[in-house]
């Protein structure tokens, strides 16, 4: 049983499962390759205009400076991004941060109140946005960069539609509903 099923208890229907949006590693990309292409340079300058002992030590400068940027710009955001897990099931809405240290926050569906979500344009062109969750007695939390924000919104309001609504027949009533939402 891999993640995120450890999270979830026996009977529990895991109905989403994202990362953050793939647009937290753009920059680290970019960062990479020009990280590359400086080092690379630099490489071939001392490789032509040292020798020896400089030349090794040169290298060895440049090696350095290139791990340091690509583990502080790059691998650090990768393993943030595939560290990061946004997870909605039957009951809950959950959240999962953390390589070393992890943290979490569980929102039961009968506890939220609204169900919001935010994007500008760029974030419209992208299928990304801000989601905006509010319980019945805390602040607003604010999952950023959720792929697909309005199916994810869509899948949220009715889980939490459902969960308060009283199912036909419970309690006498012939009403129909609808047909239950399907995310996929």
């Amino acid at each position: 049983m891999g993640y995120p099923d450890d999270a979830l208890a026996a009977d529990e229907e895991l109905l989403l499962h994202r990362h953050p949006h793939w647009k937290m590693l753009v920059l680290p990309a970019i960062t990479f390759l020009l990280a590359t292409a400086v080092a690379g340079f630099l490489a071939g300058l001392a490789e032509s205009r040292l020798d020896g002992s400089a030349r090794t030590a040169a290298l060895l400068v440049i090696l350095g400076l290139w791990l340091a940027a690509v583990g502080w710009r790059c691998v650090r955001p990768l393993l943030s991004w595939k560290s990061t897990h946004f997870l909605v099931t039957d009951r809950r809405v959950l959240i999962r941060r953390g390589v070393f240290a992890h943290t979490g926050v569980d929102i039961p569906t009968s506890r939220i109140s609204s169900v919001q979500f935010r994007h500008g344009l760029l974030d419209r062109m992208l299928r990304t946005g801000t989601l905006v969750v509010v319980s019945s007695a805390d602040e607003p939390l604010e999952f950023d960069d959720i792929p697909d924000v309005q199916r994810v919104h869509s899948l949220l309001y009715h889980q939490v539609f459902d969960a308060t609504t009283p199912q036909p027949g419970a309690n006498g009533s012939d009403e129909n509903r609808g047909g239950g939402f399907e995310f996929g």
